[in-house]
């Protein structure tokens, strides 16, 4: 008799074992990414322990945390939704900045209006710019079948350029030092700010998006029609589910959670339109999106740990370490992630083979 080894797929995969994987192949990550630092010169024991102690080690570092990880919770969660459906939205960048250039544009150029209504009119302004956005790839994607992935890649670029143009151009501050930034909006155009100014309320607001979002896919039709494209469309056409319009309203709903994140960073964070203001949040959000497994509740909480990432990097620079180890960290988590799907999928079985002469 002769052993052999085969790769069969898991009948069942529990969420104590996702889990277990995950954690496991983060730290392997960081491992790998050890690599790298000791070749700069660097301890990387040292290196992590301050980046954690930075972010995570008082109160002041854990609300600087989670007001880096803001963008990213609502971002996650956009690109999360479209991911449960399969859908391939790599445009939250853009949809990001479109949905902070109609926030801003209204706060700088519109009516003044009492604080509340004004704060409620970018947001919506935000969601239908971002949606709008969304809608530009979801169109061709519902009625020809035109790859998503490449559409709202494309789109990212015009919204930037766009949002470049405007800060560079006509709606430059011309009291601003001859630097690309707007003026700053006005206080009434601001959202509060809770624990002696040290937490948004765009926090609250992606916490409260986040438990939506949980009840909608656990409790709603569209929910569970979503769920039903994604393990099988032809299994969906045939229950006589309408792909077309679920596609629309998905990729919808993610654009306009993108946009949000714009009305959210002008309106708390940075008070103006700047270039290159989504930093990458778009992009960031579809690894803290995988990470999640989609779970919006997840989502927030990873966020707060790339957040802190970030927060973690600038602490590190101290010692003379690049703020750019974050991004490759980063980067090298959602590689070795994604390479433990295999093993929360699929398991390596060891079976007796018989062996002629």
């Amino acid at each position: 008799m002769k052993s052999k080894f085969v790769v069969v797929r898991r009948d069942h995969t529990s969420i104590g074992l996702r889990i277990g994987y995950i954690l496991l192949f983060v730290l392997l990550a960081m491992v790998f990414c050890s690599i790298f630092m000791i070749s700069l010169g660097f301890n990387p024991l040292t290196v992590y322990f301050k980046m954690f102690k930075s972010a995570f080690g008082s109160y002041n570092g854990w609300t600087k945390s989670i007001l880096q990880g803001v963008p990213l919770m609502i971002c996650g969660l956009g690109v999360s939704i479209a991911f449960k459906m399969n859908l391939n939205n790599i445009g939250a960048e853009g949809q990001y900045a479109v949905g902070a250039i109609a926030a801003a544009g209204f706060a700088l150029f519109g009516p003044k209006l009492p604080a509340v209504l004004e704060i409620l009119v970018m947001i919506v302004l935000a969601i239908a710019a971002g949606c709008l956005w969304a809608l530009l790839a979801a169109i061709p994607k519902a009625f020809w079948g035109v790859n998503e992935t490449i559409v709202t890649l494309m789109l990212n670029y015009v919204a930037l350029l766009l949002m470049d143009y405007l800060c560079y151009g006509p709606w430059k501050d011309a009291g601003g030092l001859n630097l690309p930034y707007t003026a700053n909006i006005d206080e009434s155009a601001r959202m509060p700010m809770f624990f002696n100014g040290s937490i948004s309320s765009a926090f609250i607001l992606a916490v409260v998006m986040a438990v939506i979002m949980y009840l909608f896919f656990k409790y709603t039709t569209t929910g569970y029609q979503v769920s039903v494209i994604k393990n099988s469309l032809n299994a969906a056409r045939y229950a006589g589910i309408n792909v077309k319009k679920n596609i629309l309203i998905v990729m919808g709903i993610s654009g306009a959670l993108a946009g949000l994140t714009g009305a959210a960073q002008v309106s708390s964070v940075t008070y103006r339109l700047q270039p290159s203001l989504p930093a990458g949040a778009g992009y960031t959000a579809i690894i803290i999106a995988y990470l999640s497994k989609f779970n919006p509740l997840i989502v927030i909480l990873v966020s707060i740990f790339f957040g802190g990432l970030e927060k973690g990097a600038y602490g590190v620079q101290s010692m003379g370490v690049p703020s750019q180890v974050a991004t490759m960290i980063r980067g090298a988590i959602l590689i070795f992630v994604i390479a433990s799907d295999f093993f929360t999928e699929y398991r390596i079985r060891r079976i007796k083979a018989d062996v002629k002469d």
